[in-house]
């Protein structure tokens, strides 16, 4: 991972997957976009696109994992994701702790007195935001 490249944090889901970025300096992320899901290969499109155009250098895909520490089945889900998109890409993958990134973004998003739709529309993104945040506030660790 060079320097000058930008982070991809990612809040996976079976339908829609919030994106967010860092900038070149990896300080602060921001959000990118929510990209519904069309197929394996329009979304191995869209991705290997989307990390060139943005000069990604490495993804941070969200774990959901149990209040107890546990993984469960959205984990392994996440975690083949990830994979996925490691190959699809050629770049790195880390995963991190995603817990109550939707919860807090849905709070950061009602505070803003968006409407339900509006929400909706912006909540996958801005949970990748937060997940990105969190991993660049803890140093970037190369795991988790």
């Amino acid at each position: 991972m060079s320097r000058g490249t930008r982070l991809l944090g990612v809040d996976h889901g079976s339908v829609r997957i919030g994106l967010a970025v860092t900038d070149p300096d990896r300080r602060i992320a921001s959000p990118l976009a929510t990209y519904e899901r069309k197929g394996r290969e329009p979304d191995a499109a869209y991705f290997k696109k989307l990390v060139e155009n943005e000069n990604i250098g490495l993804i941070v895909v969200g774990l959901p994992i149990h209040l107890s520490g546990q993984e469960g089945e959205k984990a392994k889900e996440a975690r083949e994701f990830g994979q996925w998109l490691g190959n699809v890409t050629g770049l790195a993958v880390v995963f991190w702790d995603e817990r109550f990134t939707t919860v807090e973004a849905e709070g950061h998003l009602l505070s803003a007195g968006l409407t339900r739709k509006r929400r909706r529309d912006r909540r996958d993104r801005v949970a990748a935001q937060i997940l990105l945040q969190t991993y660049l506030e803890a140093g970037c660790p190369e795991s988790h």
